[in-house]
């Protein structure tokens, strides 16, 4: 058991003035300092006691914590399957939706994906388009702020793979090109 404190030392005041507690407050605060050492001992944040016309109402200070907050769920990027496993194992099955077909433009990061830069507004690029190298073709929401994803070569859009709104991992196809 901890060492009790002296009940007898007068509680410390701020201004050196003051008179000493009467009888009665002398045992009160006796009481009171056992009661917050016995809170500290037991580990119990807030108490509460009437007696009378006396309510006492003792509350420690809760320590500071942090939440932090982790992205939302983090797949690691799908890795191309090895030649000579069959679709029908275990691991084909692991390994995710298959890639798409013909040449893909990849998502630079994590985000949402927004084919507009407002729900009224029109699409950045649309199957059929031909962009040039610094044409936008979507934004990726990331850590609330709008990032425009440029083409960075020229070619032309065969499908959009994601929908608007969705999330998209780093690595993840974006649009099928030619």
């Amino acid at each position: 058991m901890p060492a009790k404190r002296s009940a007898s030392k007068p509680a410390k005041s701020s201004s050196p003035a003051k008179s000493a507690p009467p009888a009665g407050a002398t045992d009160r605060l006796s009481q009171l300092q056992r009661l917050i050492e016995l809170m500290v001992e037991k580990d119990v944040v807030e108490v509460e006691l009437e007696e009378g016309s006396t309510r006492w109402r003792v509350r420690r200070k809760e320590p500071q914590t942090v939440a932090i907050a982790g992205p939302a769920t983090m797949a690691m990027p799908t890795m191309a399957m090895p030649t000579g496993v069959a679709m029908g194992s275990p691991a084909a099955a692991a390994a995710g939706p298959a890639e798409p077909k013909g040449e893909v433009f990849k998502s630079p990061m994590l985000g949402t994906f927004y084919r507009a830069a407002s729900p009224e507004a029109e699409s950045f690029a649309k199957p059929g388009d031909r962009v040039s190298a610094d044409r936008t073709l979507c934004i990726i929401e990331a850590m609330k702020v709008m990032n425009e994803i440029k083409a960075e070569r020229e070619f032309e859009i065969v499908d959009v793979l994601v929908k608007n709104g969705e999330p998209v991992e780093f690595g993840q196809p974006l649009f099928l090109i030619r």
